[in-house]
């Protein structure tokens, strides 16, 4: 890795570091972040997971942690991260082992759905900085094992997921507790009002960056869509994975129950395959996850909650076994593949009364999917769906037949609309986690 001026601030252990992960080059956001972080500037970031955030937040981290060393003392970390999901909380955890290799830097991971007992033991032994999700913090907070009045770096991560998921609260909470002499940081992907007044009562004169990515993600993906008839999405599924080069394949599922029934009939066809949602235990959703990333597991089939922070190399193909709600998902969905650079492939399933959603994912992409339809289960009536045929189930309907209506096409759901949301640039010439 060349020696540039965005790393020469940083100490040599860390630089070390960095290059024996097989970096190159410094994305964007850490080009333009790092320096304002080693001089202790507050910064309000507008970036997307995959752009090199969490390096750019990490790596300062670690050498503010090391050349302002200060003993551990129990129950009172220095540095905390706060992230909405188990897996993103994981990945960074990751990050801080890899570039923390070479210095005595301490941390953990709190998050609920694992036993509490480890997390208790780790935060009584003393750590530098705890990366956590905020209902599992809150608990140990409030039984006495964690307090947070030493935090001298502060980061809240993915708050516009924080807001999805209801957890504005809680950070609201967890902040309360924070001593008011502290280094913060605030990344969010966008900016509804909510978010923008939490970023403000954070933070103290930040540095604003907003990394626009160089190329949209739909632009490096073949992406093509298949109408079918409801009941027939799963034979097609299966049928497809099987026959075709498919070696890494996430399938998005609309609830965590059609991801298990999925799963079963994936399963019954002879492929491996895992579902991983909410209501999958931490250990099944990290085994999952294991398996996937080694090749064990074929296919990944995920709700969208869950799969926010699932950042695998050489996803080969992203398949839409149910389209969206929000066609902006759709954009995120299929941005798991094509990562740093790559190319991948993308395929929607249509039933009929998900063509309305489909004509707003392509209001929103601005371009038409190609349609595939030399496959045996290729639905005229869903393609040329119309009017109430082409509109969602009511919700309490989803799943069963219309009253009156004949066993046939599958028939498909509305979308919003919304603005598009840019994809993820390489960084440090392969995706970061």
């Amino acid at each position: 890795m060349s020696d540039t001026s965005v790393f020469a601030g940083l100490i040599e252990p860390i630089r070390r570091a960095v290059a024996e992960e097989g970096y190159t080059r410094p994305t964007p956001i850490q080009q333009q972040a790092i320096p304002h972080l080693l001089q202790g500037r507050d910064l309000l970031g507008c970036a997307q997971t995959g752009t090199g955030k969490t390096a750019a937040f990490t790596l300062p981290l670690l050498h503010e942690m090391t050349t302002r060393h200060r003993p551990t003392q129990p129950g009172h970390p220095r540095a905390l991260i706060l992230t909405p999901t188990r897996e993103l909380a994981a990945q960074i955890g990751e990050s801080i082992r890899n570039y923390g290799r070479h210095v005595k830097v301490s941390h953990t991971v709190i998050f609920g759905g694992v036993g509490q007992h480890p997390q208790i033991q780790a935060a009584r032994r003393g750590v530098d900085v705890v990366v956590a999700t905020p209902g599992r913090l809150l608990d140990l907070m409030n039984q006495g094992h964690l307090r947070l009045d030493k935090i001298e770096f502060f980061v809240l991560d993915e708050a516009d997921r924080m807001l999805d998921m209801g957890f504005i609260p809680d950070v609201r909470r967890v902040i309360a507790k924070l001593p008011r002499q502290r280094h913060s940081l605030f990344f969010s992907a966008t900016m509804p009002p909510v978010v923008a007044q939490l970023a403000k009562d954070l933070l103290n004169n930040p540095v604003e960056i907003t990394i626009e990515p160089e190329k949209p993600t739909v632009d490096r993906i073949a992406q093509k869509v298949m109408f079918v008839d409801k009941q027939d999405k799963d034979t097609l599924l299966a049928e497809l994975i099987r026959q075709h080069d498919m070696d890494r394949v996430i399938v998005f599922a609309r609830t965590k129950h059609g991801a298990d029934k999925v799963v079963k009939k994936l399963a019954s066809s002879g492929i491996t395959c895992a579902a991983i949602h909410g209501n999958k235990s931490q250990n099944a959703r990290t085994n999952a996850l294991a398996g996937f990333k080694t090749g064990k597991i074929r296919a990944l089939v995920a709700t969208d909650i869950a799969a926010r922070g699932i950042d695998v190399d050489g996803v080969t193909h992203v398949i839409n076994y149910e389209l969206p709600e929000e066609p902006e998902t759709y954009v995120h969905r299929i941005g798991r593949t094509a990562r740093a650079g790559a190319e991948g492939d993308a395929i929607a399933f249509c039933a009929a009364r998900e063509r309305d959603q489909l004509r707003d994912i392509e209001r929103l992409i601005r371009k038409s999917i190609p349609v595939d339809i030399h496959h045996p289960y290729h639905s005229d009536a869903a393609r040329n769906a119309t009017g109430a045929d082409a509109r969602p189930e009511p919700k309490g309907q989803r799943g069963g037949q219309r009253p009156g209506r004949p066993r046939g096409p599958a028939h498909s759901k509305g979308g919003g609309s919304g603005k598009y949301r840019p994809p993820r640039p390489p960084g440090f010439g392969r995706p970061q986690r």
